[in-house]
């Protein structure tokens, strides 16, 4: 029974990233891309970078705390859409646990 579950969710998981739409935001206005995340709760956004031309910069922007895996946060990000150079809009970081990093990793 284990293995069935197990095989159901990582099929499950599969299927739910393959799923995901992309999307251009440059093509797009603000409140179109801001829709569209609202929307399907998770896009995958594609666009070059205007600091290094010809660099291809994507994330995965997400609608809610909801479409964060465990040890991921919500947060602010900005995206250029076809009517502005800022358009706010959210992805999903790894939390950091400081005193680790601190305690473990660095040498004094």
């Amino acid at each position: 029974m284990k293995t069935i579950l197990l095989a159901a969710s990582l099929t499950l998981a599969a299927a739910e990233a393959q799923a995901i739409s992309r999307y251009d935001p440059t093509r797009m206005s603000c409140d179109r891309v801001q829709g569209t995340i609202a929307r399907q709760g998770a896009v995958i956004l594609r666009y070059q970078s205007r600091r290094v031309p010809g660099l291809p910069l994507f994330d995965r922007y997400v609608q809610s705390q909801q479409f964060c895996n465990v040890g991921e946060v919500r947060k602010r990000a900005y995206v250029p859409s076809a009517d502005t150079e800022s358009c706010p809009v959210y992805l999903c970081k790894r939390i950091e646990n400081d005193h680790f990093h601190r305690r473990f990793l660095r040498r004094h």
